[in-house]
């Protein structure tokens, strides 16, 4: 399954299939090139509002496709500043860009050093799915 599976380096993964880059002082949250490919045709995308305050491994959206429907948890505690709003009308754009064009929601970081930490690298996440 992982066979052709895209694993940015750089980046923070958490086991949920979800990824977190630091920008600043915002972290960009999307779904893994492993996830969209899990899914397939993603139909659907609802993420919790702007000026959510979440803490990490908390539920934050949905994504749903035509084969499943899955929830998204955020990698790291924070408060929502911004939600990709091309989604709405353009669901697909997760499979085709999971790690540009396609990320989900901005959350200004409350706890960042401490969760990074418990976040997996590019080699861990690399890892994790092959054993799946």
């Amino acid at each position: 399954m992982t066979e052709g599976t895209n694993v940015i380096e750089g980046l923070y993964y958490s086991k949920e299939h979800e990824w977190a880059r630091v920008e600043g002082d915002v972290v960009v949250v999307g779904i893994t090139d492993f996830a969209q490919h899990s899914l397939h045709e993603i139909t659907f995308v609802e993420i919790s509002e702007a000026g959510t305050v979440l803490n990490a491994g908390d539920e934050c959206g949905l994504v749903e496709s035509m084969k499943a429907s899955s929830e998204l948890y955020v990698p790291i505690s924070g408060e929502i500043v911004e939600v990709n709003a091309a989604l709405e009308d353009a669901p697909e754009i997760v499979n085709e860009s999971p790690y540009e064009k396609g990320w989900m929601m901005k959350v200004k970081p409350s706890n960042l050093d401490e969760e990074l930490k418990n976040l997996m690298d590019s080699k861990g996440y690399s890892d994790f799915i092959a054993a799946l």
